[in-house]
């Protein structure tokens, strides 16, 4: 067997995805090192039924998104991509990816993205569809897409929601990438840490979300993004239901009377009707 060959059986026998959780955090690791995390088919098929076994998971109250080795996400493979060439496989490979970016957001709970390495195109859109994202000090990030003659429309979706118009394309368009510091100036991440303390500071943020209410932190996610495709008038009447709903669950109840009695919180986690996801 040649050395390519054991390398690519060794990547078969593998997780594609690794989930580990610890009391109410998930972490979902991204596990093809060697093939830069890219998203094949098999990835998004990996996550796709990872984020539907984490949706329905009452014990999970936050979900990490990580990757091993030297690269966050580089995307999908180019390769894969020429070896199979017509429309009907690159119809079927976005539409899964998107599948995949539009789970995230219709997942109940927060998604936190911790990014090491490169987060490039469709890794790039990842980090941008994750509620919040923290990057390791050298962290990169571009939709470089454009270098290989194929403009990164998907990615763009997410990216023009986090971004200004103008930073979006000027990403999109040069295909440049941009460097932690300069991510989190335009808002595609929310904190850049030294490389060593990646792990413990995205732990905390978990931790933090982790102690929230359940309902709450999901009845808001789910609102969060449906106003933002309203007009300002109908995003008020949505948000005010929204809010209503809110204050008269029980957990809101329990918030206000532990506000009142100073004492902490005790959240209630037995079944109710949990927000629905819009489609």
């Amino acid at each position: 067997m040649s050395n390519a060959a054991a390398i690519d059986k060794t990547l078969d026998e593998a997780p594609r995805l690794l989930r580990e959780d610890r009391g109410a955090v998930a972490t979902l690791t991204l596990n093809r090192p060697a093939k830069m995390n890219a998203l094949s088919n098999g990835m998004l098929d990996a996550l796709l039924s990872a984020l539907d076994d984490i949706a329905a998971d009452r014990s999970v109250r936050v979900v990490i998104l990580a990757a091993n080795g030297k690269a966050f996400c580089t995307g999908h493979n180019l390769k894969d991509i020429r070896a199979n060439y017509t429309l009907d496989y690159q119809t079927q490979l976005f539409t899964k990816s998107s599948d995949v970016m539009l789970s995230l957001l219709r997942l109940p709970q927060p998604v936190i993205a911790k990014v090491h390495g490169m987060a490039t195109a469709a890794g790039c859109q990842l980090v941008a569809t994750c509620d919040l994202a923290i990057a390791a000090q050298s962290a990169t990030f571009g939709t470089s897409g454009i270098n290989n003659g194929l403009f990164c429309s998907t990615p763009a979706v997410p990216l023009s929601r986090n971004v200004s118009r103008k930073h979006a394309m000027e990403m999109l368009l040069t295909g440049d990438f941009v460097d932690a510091r300069r991510a989190e100036h335009i808002g595609l991440i929310n904190q850049v840490v030294a490389d060593e303390e990646l792990d413990a500071v995205t732990d905390a943020v978990a931790e933090k979300l982790a102690a929230k209410s359940a309902y709450g932190l999901a009845l808001g996610k789910q609102g969060f993004y449906r106003q933002l495709e309203m007009g300002i008038s109908d995003a008020y009447d949505f948000a005010g239901a929204e809010m209503a709903r809110n204050v008269m669950d029980r957990d809101a109840a329990e918030g206000f009377d532990a506000f009142i009695e100073k004492r902490a919180p005790v959240w209630d986690q037995s079944p109710r009707d949990e927000p629905e996801a819009e489609d």
